[in-house]
């Protein structure tokens, strides 16, 4: 069973930064790409940056030049440091990963719990 736990999420200022972790551990075989997604209330949930084979990288436009993406392969692990935070920021941020269980097993998405990060003016 594949698990994604993430964490580093928490209440921040206007203008601040944070960084988020996500883990993905049991059985797995390699991860085709990971990436960061966000849902504020009542609204959907949306990418905000991924990375994937030979860490190239995608960022959502509201986060292009905030935000950075990596990943340590070694860890199975996300990275997301975010800076110059703005309450528009605000959602609750979730991880998630591609990969395969095994070399043969077909890929399937995963999905961590979320963590909530909030940015006050």
């Amino acid at each position: 069973q594949v698990q994604l736990v993430e964490s580093g999420g928490g209440l921040v200022q206007a203008g601040g930064s944070l960084r988020l972790s996500c883990a993905a551990s049991g059985t797995i075989s390699s991860i085709s790409g990971m990436a960061w997604y966000r849902q504020a209330p009542g609204k959907q949930r949306e990418l905000v940056a991924d990375i994937r084979s030979r860490d190239s990288t995608t960022y959502a436009d509201s986060v292009k030049g905030r935000f950075t993406i990596s990943r340590d392969n070694g860890k199975n692990t996300v990275y997301l440091q975010m800076n110059s935070l703005t309450p528009e920021d605000t959602a609750v941020y979730y991880c998630k990963a591609d990969l395969r269980e095994r070399s043969y097993t077909s890929l399937r998405t995963y999905w961590g719990q979320g963590t909530q990060v909030t940015v006050s003016s």
